[in-house]
């Protein structure tokens, strides 16, 4: 029976935590349409973000280069969180985490050599790198 009367209890004290925050969720709704203001204008209906008003259209082209780099940076980023963790646990891993963690290290690395090499990361415009290379010559 105290194993019915605790499912009980906890039911209660959910309905009453659902009640609230409906009854909350309403309250701020309300009052928002009651004290807000019903004016409109031609300047009120533009949007407004970060003090400067929208210039031009909303649709902007991308390089897929760009695409690229952000694609590289969460991945190199994620595997920097790696690390992080192996850093809380260095004395417990010992020798062995060391040696995995110079493992993964170098693995990293040969990767951004690779990405560099094949010219991923090269975000320069072709007449741009022409001009550099007759530059070095």
């Amino acid at each position: 029976m105290p194993d019915a009367v605790s499912t009980m209890s906890h039911n209660w004290a959910f309905a009453v935590f659902l009640l609230g925050v409906f009854g909350l969720i309403a309250f701020m709704l309300g009052l928002s349409s009651l004290l807000g203001s019903k004016a409109w204008g031609r300047s009120k209906n533009e949007p407004f973000e970060s003090g400067m008003l929208p210039v031009g259209s909303a649709r902007l082209r991308l390089s897929a280069k760009f695409y690229l780099v952000a694609m590289l940076f969460v991945i190199f980023d994620v595997e920097a969180l790696f690390l992080f963790a192996w850093a809380v646990s260095v004395r417990e891993s010992g020798w062995a985490g060391l040696i995995e963690a110079t493992v993964f290290i170098a693995i990293l690395l040969a990767g951004l050599v690779y990405l560099w090499r094949i010219g991923a990361l090269d975000w320069a415009p072709e007449g741009r790198r022409n001009r550099q290379a007759k530059l070095k010559q």
